[in-house]
């Protein structure tokens, strides 16, 4: 029988023994805890709400504590309930904006102060001011009405050159097909959104719906949409009731200024 020498004995212990811990140690690799990185879904695309003419009263304020998205609220300066209502929004977490009144082609119902293309400059630049005052929070503006303003140079340079110096965006109701806003603000480099779609036009729940799956649309088509809608109960209800839907599909609510190129 062939004898080993002490060493050969003692160098087939240490290999064993190296071959053991090699063994172990790829098994505790193996088993480690591992940390699951979630890569975030891209959404199918971003939808800013916009819920017009607040500063009228305070009625239905609390439908907007079930409404558990970021939305934004367009505030009428220098009414009753303007500035409480601004406060009361802030406090929910809702993103405000002035909401200027600007001249129409039609000549009703104007807002006390609205800024008229026959005023001059410096007359358009104190109702900013004004109405910017009364309006705590804004950071941004759109237009009240204003489908003669928009489309008027000489006035929408005097109002974003306005915003520029204030660094508050721009967002067109577009209330006009003419408006020459959008190509104003890239010129003057003023943030600037515009809207895609009116929601409410008829106070209904099925024609509301059905222009909350058009938004939807034009956000999976262009990446994201801007809807405006209106501080109405119906409104307020049928969007409690659409959001987590449009959420589920893949969709994501954010605040208008995260729209603003």
């Amino acid at each position: 029988m062939k004898r080993y020498s002490i060493y050969q004995i003692l160098t087939l212990i240490l290999s064993l023994v190296v071959i053991i811990e090699t063994l172990l140690l790829i098994h505790l690799w193996i088993s480690r805890p591992r940390k699951i990185i979630k890569i975030p879904a891209i959404p199918k695309g971003k939808i800013a709400i916009v819920i017009d003419d607040w500063g009228y009263n305070l009625d239905n304020l609390y439908l907007l504590d079930r409404i558990k998205y970021p939305f934004t609220a367009s505030v009428l300066p220098r009414l009753d309930y303007s500035k409480t209502v601004a406060v009361q929004l802030h406090r929910r977490g809702v993103q405000i904006i002035l909401h200027l009144p600007m001249e129409p082609h039609e000549k009703y119902r104007l807002e006390k102060n609205t800024i008229l293309t026959s005023m001059d400059e410096q007359a358009i630049i104190n109702i900013i001011g004004q109405d910017l005052a009364d309006i705590y929070y804004a950071s941004g503006v759109s237009n009240h009405m204003g489908s003669k303003a928009t489309e008027d140079l000489r006035t929408m340079s005097i109002v974003l050159n306005e915003l520029k110096k204030r660094n508050l965006f721009f967002l067109d109701s577009l209330v006009s097909p003419g408006t020459i806003c959008s190509n104003l603000a890239d010129k003057l480099h003023v943030g600037f959104a515009k809207r895609d779609i009116f929601l409410d036009n008829k106070e209904e729940a099925e024609y509301i719906k059905g222009q909350i799956y058009k938004l939807k649309r034009k956000a999976e088509m262009y990446g994201h949409a801007v809807g405006i809608g209106h501080g109405r109960k119906i409104t307020l209800e049928v969007l409690k009731e659409t959001m987590p839907e449009l959420e589920r599909e893949g969709y994501k609510f954010v605040f208008v200024s995260e729209l603003v190129r």
